[in-house]
């Protein structure tokens, strides 16, 4: 299947591509139709460095349901799959896979892209990962930086 060939499905988005957040700002900001408070069911969150990774699993993530044009969509979801190293289903070296799931907004259950976590990184995620308690993003606990090495 060619990228042409995929639905043009809205984007379920839960980390820095949700709105205020800085991917937000630089790669949907004023491109979208609409961006709805949603929820991904049937998935996991666990903190990354600097963001975070949805997997299959027993709980839910909080996310927004983002709804393009069709006129830039390809381009969109081109972008989108750059950003999140995504080159296509199955390859060894996708950080995330794009997948088609559904997502509950507005009270009812829309069928979206969302980029979840590659098999490989899903395992090691499993493994010493660290989940993030109730699945927003937004909501977890922000980690201290690590000190500043001072010079004599």
């Amino acid at each position: 299947m060619t990228p042409a060939d995929e639905p043009p499905l809205p984007f379920f988005v839960y980390g820095t591509l949700r709105p205020g957040q800085r991917h937000h700002r630089r790669f949907l900001h004023g491109r979208t139709v609409s961006e709805r408070p949603a929820l991904l069911s049937g998935a996991v969150l666990y903190d990354g460095p600097g963001y975070p990774y949805a997997l299959a699993g027993v709980g839910t993530v909080t996310g927004a349901l983002i709804e393009t044009g069709p006129a830039r969509h390809l381009e969109l979801r081109a972008e989108l799959d750059e950003l999140e190293e995504y080159y296509g289903p199955g390859h060894p070296r996708n950080l995330y896979d794009r997948v088609a799931c559904e997502v509950a907004v507005d009270g009812r259950r829309v069928r979206s892209w969302v980029y979840l976590a590659a098999p490989r990184l899903a395992r090691e995620l499993l493994a010493c990962g660290t989940p993030i308690p109730g699945g927003d993003w937004l909501s977890r606990p922000l980690r201290p930086a690590p000190p500043v090495p001072r010079t004599p």
